[in-house]
């Protein structure tokens, strides 16, 4: 694809996101997402104005220092502050499980790789794996459902909780607005925070960006359908009707340079938000490729155990870190391949 009129109008971002092995780009993203804690600005600026408040106001929150002292100081007065709990429940029901495993657990990798100067590694140690512990472990206490039980908590029974203004900060991406919108938090009350969970350097990061939905063309087709699809590819990032269907009807934010100003920007008060972080110079974190289902269906598996109390952390480790690579090496086995390692501080 990199040869394409398609693929040299990505934006940088986009073209870093690229399946790409040995300088050959096989995909096109065209959506960018972004997942950090979503936060209720009414309800941490009512915190705020108590006089046992730990922040004077949200854009206190930069590190994970403070966020664990202002959930743990909501979750002390929630009765005050007429909320349920300071953090959502971190369901580990099927439905929710992806938020812990595929989302949240590729924050520890992203600093790890960041380490190891590579953007790929079939081994890894779970260097800040205690610092994803310290975030879930937060969440377990502060929200509004025994640990015991949460495994029973679905994603509609976690969405509703933060929808419905019963908590503060819900760990989710931008799609979840679809839910939160027309509920009992206003747009304007939606805020988006980094995952701090007390990593060096984390204080620079924005929220993780991922761009999973991409285009690829089927090289066996015939060369007029190749052509006649890159076209297509192509009007669609560059005429003004079809790019207000991808970003407003769809509402996708497509990692197109041809995508400048807010009409072709989805209206989406979370992806404003998320995208502001750059324009602030923040470093997006970059969601890098989990090897597969089974990887994150052990992780949660081990993550379950550890919430009712029936297993230990260094069970969850194991299938994070053993599993890793584990499930590697199975997938070079029989698919023959797997993910190119670059330098990290090439990634784009």
């Amino acid at each position: 694809m990199q040869d394409t009129e398609a693929y040299k109008l990505l934006t940088d971002d986009g073209k870093a996101y690229s399946y790409t092995i040995d300088g050959d780009s096989f995909t096109l993203p065209y959506a960018a997402e972004w997942y950090g804690i979503i936060y209720n600005k009414k309800i941490i600026n009512d915190y705020a104005s108590k006089d046992y408040a730990v922040i004077k106001s949200a854009d206190d929150i930069k590190d994970y220092k403070t966020l664990k002292a202002v959930a743990e100081s909501i979750n002390e007065h929630k009765d005050d502050l007429g909320v349920d709990g300071a953090f959502a429940t971190p369901g580990l029901d099927a439905s929710d499980t992806y938020r812990f495993s595929a989302h949240m657990g590729r924050i520890p990798l992203y600093y790890e790789y960041k380490d190891m100067n590579t953007t790929f590694s079939k081994a890894i140690k779970g260097t800040y794996l205690d610092n994803y512990k310290d975030l879930f472990d937060l969440e377990l206490e502060t929200s509004p459902t025994d640990p015991s039980l949460v495994s029973s908590k679905t994603y509609d029974d976690v969405t509703s909780e933060f929808a419905l203004g019963q908590v503060a900060f819900y760990p989710n991406g931008v799609w979840a607005y679809t839910q939160i919108k027309g509920n009992e938090v206003a747009d304007d009350d939606l805020g988006m925070l980094p995952y701090y969970m007390g990593i060096k350097g984390e204080e620079e990061s924005g929220p993780a960006g991922v761009y999973d939905a991409s285009w690829a063309v089927n090289k066996n087709a015939s060369d007029k359908d190749k052509q006649a699809t890159l076209d297509f590819i192509k009007w669609m990032v560059t005429d003004d009707e079809a790019k207000k269907i991808l970003s407003q009807d769809m509402g996708f934010s497509v990692p197109f340079t041809t995508f400048d100003g807010d009409e072709f920007q989805p209206d989406n008060p979370l992806t404003k938000i998320a995208r502001s972080y750059a324009a602030d110079g923040k470093t997006e974190v970059r969601s890098f490729t989990v090897p597969d289902q089974q990887w994150q269906d052990d992780v949660a598996a081990a993550l379950i155990e550890y919430a009712q109390g029936t297993g230990d952390w260094s069970k969850v480790k194991s299938a994070y870190v053993d599993g890793w690579a584990t499930e590697w090496n199975n997938n070079e086995e029989s698919l023959g391949s797997v993910p190119q390692a670059q330098k990290f501080d090439q990634q784009g």
